[in-house]
Order: structure tokens, then sequence, then C-alpha cells
């Protein structure tokens, strides 16, 4: 007998009304009373853009719905793909490479965008898309009235002048967190953990050899992990320069395929990559103008799908982006996402999640130097009880016995050195382990401080016993044995931890003490991960919560 009972609050299939407004509901309303929709909650108004307005009349933004650009406006143009998305006078382009990536996925693509919403019958100018907001679903709610300068949308938009959906999925984002002006500026793994739930991380190119690195990115999309990368900008002035190949420094690009050619009896190896922006594209080896494909089956060109035109997409070989690239950013499915992937060699997770503050005077007791309040930070109590499977990993991890010098700043330029590398080696040939991934991420920082972000990072302590609130003697007299590295001022931190079994403390702080926020706290587990009870224990900064977390198999 099937169950009527509903999906959990929050969940993807029950997400949490975002500002309390019922897609439903309103719709049917509008529709009842043949007007159309208006979002009192993200109004029309200069404030909702979130910048300066331009005093020159003649730059003056209006809003107008899609029917009102477009004659022939439609949500989707027949199918949704990677070049339907184009950047307009806004600095998102992380937000807009991680939807480029999102749509090679048609599963994960129909979470954040809810199938069957028109401009035709039924419209009342209403659209609803569903974000992952630090460990639930959120559903918000826009009204389909688009910022327009000059006849043109003024932000993002679709090659197909007449398509909507993805400015409509800008704008919802904008509202979720607070304007388009906080969309300026951001990291491409917000995007991806945002519009699928999963956990990103950073794989630098110069860790693997290209072809090593080839495969590690083909078995990562076939697995439906969303990609993609960027060259490192060394300085403020480097950023959106365009190098003799024609790619842009310290901008986001999708990576939205892999596949090898022949040309003669060379096999390539290639990627393809997507610009945000719709144009300036590669211009070296295996791009649109390049003679390669002169050299290549018609037929090689048909399997791949091959567009020889200015959208933005382009192919470049392996050795070309292992010379060019610096970084690439992976976003792996988690457990509660709902696009189950169980193709071989992919381990199986369960999570755990809290949410928690720093507050100041009380528990923001800063980093480890500040030794006469580091231990005011919430404690997390995590309980190793059954060591994984024996079995080889992916990714490359960096070791747990590193230098001690986590407690500096990280700028974004930190690079393993050769030593690390070789610890990390040898740590990943341990025979058997606890394995943990543990992510501190800072909530809400985009919607109160325009993308202000706290440098902030974690460390593990390994503990005698359960249910032990650790003082200040306790962090004076003993070193981590795991943690996330430098503080570093982005949305979120992580580490994958091997661990003999036993009971350890997770401290998440800030660089400085006193800094006041929210954060969110995920552990990720190859053995069965449950929530315990959760405990408060009282020290002379009033209560520290702490979380105990049963990892069992």
């Amino acid at each position: 007998m099937a169950s009527d009972q509903k999906a959990p609050l929050g969940s993807i299939d029950n997400p949490r009304k975002f500002l309390d407004q019922d897609f439903d509901a309103l719709q049917k309303e509008c529709l009842k009373l043949g007007k159309l929709f208006s979002d009192p909650t993200f109004p029309a108004e200069q404030k909702s853009i979130g910048m300066p307005e331009d005093p020159n009349p003649a730059k003056a933004i209006k809003w107008k719905r899609p029917k009102e650009i477009s004659k022939d406006a439609v949500f989707v143009d027949e199918t949704t793909g990677t070049t339907d998305i184009c950047q307009g006078q806004l600095g998102d382009c992380w937000l807009l490479a991680a939807l480029s990536s999102l749509t090679v996925h048609s599963q994960l693509f129909a979470k954040v965008v809810p199938p069957n919403q028109s401009l035709t019958e039924p419209y009342a100018g209403i659209f609803h898309f569903t974000f992952w907001q630090y460990g639930e679903w959120v559903e918000v709610v826009v009204d389909d009235r688009l910022p327009v300068r000059d006849g043109r949308l003024l932000f993002s938009y679709s090659r197909a002048r007449n398509e909507f959906w993805s400015a409509l999925v800008e704008k919802a984002y904008a509202k979720l967190v607070g304007s388009y002006g906080s969309l300026k500026g951001g990291n491409i793994s917000e995007g991806m953990e945002d519009f699928t739930g999963g956990i990103a991380y950073s794989l630098p190119v110069a860790s693997r050899t290209p072809p090593v690195l080839w495969r590690s990115l083909s078995a990562a999309l076939t697995r439906g992990s969303l990609l993609s990368c960027f060259i490192q900008a060394h300085t403020y002035s480097d950023v959106g320069k365009v190098t003799p190949d024609g790619l842009v420094m310290g901008h986001a690009y999708a990576i939205t395929n892999s596949d090898k050619v022949m040309k003669g009896s060379e096999e390539v190896l290639l990627l393809r990559l997507r610009n945000p922006w719709g144009f300036v594209e590669f211009c070296g080896s295996w791009s649109d103008k390049c003679k390669d494909w002169d050299e290549t089956d018609q037929a090689e060109k048909d399997r791949i799908k091959l567009k020889l035109e200015e959208d933005g997409e382009f192919w470049i070989s392996i050795d070309d982006f292992s010379k060019t690239f610096n970084m690439v950013e992976l976003c792996s499915m988690s457990p509660d996402s709902l696009e189950e992937d169980t193709a071989a060699g992919q381990s199986t997770w369960t999570v755990s999640e809290h949410k928690g503050t720093w507050v100041s005077g009380s528990t923001a007791g800063g980093s480890r130097k500040n030794n006469k309040s580091f231990w005011k930070n919430p404690q997390f109590h995590l309980v190793l009880q059954e060591q994984d499977q024996d079995e080889e990993e992916e990714e490359e991890e960096e070791d747990n016995d590193q230098q001690d010098d986590d407690d500096k700043l990280d700028d974004g330029d930190q690079m393993m050195t050769a030593e690390e590398k070789k610890k990390a080696q040898k740590q990943k040939q341990k025979a058997k382990h606890c394995t943990v991934l543990v992510e501190l991420l800072q909530k809400n920082r985009r919607q109160k401080d325009k993308t202000n972000f706290l440098y902030v990072a974690f460390h593990v302590y390994k503990v005698g016993m359960q249910g032990t609130c650790l003082d200040r003697n306790f962090f004076m007299t003993n070193r981590p044995v795991g943690r996330s590295g430098t503080y570093k001022a982005q949305r979120g931190v992580w580490r994958k931890l091997r661990l003999d079994p036993g009971n350890y403390i997770i401290v998440g702080s800030t660089y400085r003490p006193n800094a006041p926020g929210e954060f969110f706290i995920r552990i990720f587990s190859k053995t069965s991960n449950t929530l315990g009870i959760e405990k408060t224990f009282v020290n002379k900064a009033g209560p520290v919560r702490v979380n105990v977390l049963n990892a069992t198999q």
C-alpha cells in the first residue's frame, strides 16, 4: 500500500518555501483573477539591482516581461544546452559556468528548473526554481519582469534571444542572496553546490600528467559531476585579460564534455569548454578555426557533434589545457542528491549536518594563534567505529601531518609542495582507515555583507572519550590530527581525512576572534554515518554546543 506521508521539509521533493511564497497557490490565484504576478518581495526597483543607479537618463533600467522584449518569447527554445547561457553586464561568470555545467545533466537540471513551465498557457507571469542552501532545498518564486537597457536584457541572456529560462534562473538566485549586485564575484564551487547539494572540490591541473588528468575528468563527467576550470590571475589587473590564444584569465569556464579523435595514426585527447560570455573562444590547436579538423574524418566530427561557430564553446587538447589552465573545480553528488549514480568505482557516502554560530565575546574564538580563546569555538564530536573497505581513491589527497602553517591566511595562491605530495602519497597507501570528508560553509555572507567572506578553517583533534568538552589546556598541549588547511576567505573549506577508529573533536573557527557569523558543517562518511544526541557543555564562555556523530557500519 502506497504511503501518503509527505517528504521531509527541505528535501528535494518538499523544498522549503523561500519567504513563505507558495508557487502553486500564487499561480492559481493569479490565473483566477486574470492578472500577472508582481513579486512584492523582490520588486522591479533599483534595490533589487543592488548597485548604484547610472545618472545618465539614456542608461536608465526598465523592467519588462519576456513578451514585451520579444514577441515570440519562450521559456525554453526546444531544448536546454550549454550554449543557451550568455553573460550580461554582471560579473557572475562563476554562477553561469556552473549553470552551463548543469545543463549537461538533465536529471539534475530538472531539480533546479522544474519542468512544465511556460510563457504560454497557463501563464501568469510567475516561475519557480529550486536551490540547495546549507542542508536543505529551497523553492524560490519570481515574477518574470527582467531588467532591460536599450531594449536588451541587462544581465544573463540566451543566444536564442527569444529564450528566457537562464535569465529567470539568475533572477531567482539573485533574490535568494539579496540582489543582482550580490552576485558580483564568486567561486565556481558555490554555484555548483547550490545547484546540486553536492560537494565541490578543487583539483590543481599540475597535480596530474595530461593523460591521467583527462581520464579523471572523463570519469567525473560520466558520473554526473559538474566541472569547471580557470586560469589563475596573479594580480587584480590580470583579471579579464585575454591571452594570445583567446582565453580569459581569472574567468570561469564550464567543462562540458571529453572525447578523443584520431589525427592520422595519432589519438588526441580533447576537452570541450564553454565561455559563459557566449563569445571569445580559444584559437589554438583543435579550436573552431584550427586546420586540425580538416585532417579529421567527417564521421568523427559528426560523432562529437562538432559545431564550428562563435558560440563560446570550443574543444582544446588535454596537452594545451594542462599548459594553460591552473585549476579544475569538480562537484560530486552527495547522497541526498536525487541523481542516483552507481557507476563502477563510485563510493557510497552518507552525511550528517549541523548549523551553528560564532558569537562575538562567546563562541567566536578565532584561530589557534589566539590560544586564550580558541577553545571557546564550537566543538563537534565525531565517533569513528568501523574501518572502510580497502579501496583505491581517485582524488589526490593532502596529508594530515602537514607542516604547522595552517593558521596563516590563504589568498587563493597556495599549491602543494613536492614534499607535501610525497607525504600525501604515503598516507594514501595506508591499508585500512576511516574515511570522512568534512566541509565548513559560511552562511548568508552574500546576503549580509555583499560577498564579504570571513577567513575560516577547521581542525580535528583525537580525544580519549565521548562527551568531552575540550578546554584551553588541551589545545595548548595537543596538535590536530587533521585540518582544512590555511584560513581561506571563501564560502566553504573542506578536507577528506583518513583517520583511525576513535573519538574526535572538530573545531570550526574564523581567523580573527570575535568575528560573528553563521556556519554550516557537514560530515560525509564511507561507513554508515548517523546523527547522535546533541549535547551542551557549559564553560566560562557560556554553553558550547557539541554534536555527537556516530559512524558505524
